[in-house]
C-alpha cells in the first residue's frame, strides 16, 4: 500500500466534501484524488503522473468530472474554512 499524502483524518473530511454532489465513492477515489492534488501541485503533464496514483487517464477523467479548476478550488476553500 502506498504512503498517502493526506492523513486519514484529513482525507475523511475532504472525502465528504468531494462526495456531496458530483462523485461516486469508488474504491480508488482516494488515490485518484491524491493524483489530482499531486498534478495540481507539481504541474506535471498528465501522462507523466507517477503510476502509484493509478493509470494517468483514469485520474485525468476523474479530474474532468470534478468540474473546472474553479470548482475544485471552491471545494478546497470549503474544506479550509471548515477545518
Amino acid at each position: 500500500m502506498p504512503r498517502f499524502m493526506l492523513k486519514d483524518e484529513t482525507w475523511s473530511k475532504l472525502r465528504s466534501i468531494i462526495l456531496r454532489d458530483r462523485i461516486y465513492d469508488k474504491e480508488n477515489l482516494r488515490l485518484v484524488t491524491e493524483g489530482i492534488l499531486y498534478r495540481m501541485r507539481t504541474g506535471c503533464p498528465w501522462r507523466d503522473l507517477p503510476e502509484v496514483f493509478g493509470y494517468w487517464n483514469t485520474v485525468y477523467k476523474r479530474f474532468n468530472r470534478l468540474g473546472s479548476k474553479e470548482e475544485i478550488d471552491k471545494d478546497f476553500q470549503i474544506f479550509i474554512k471548515r477545518y
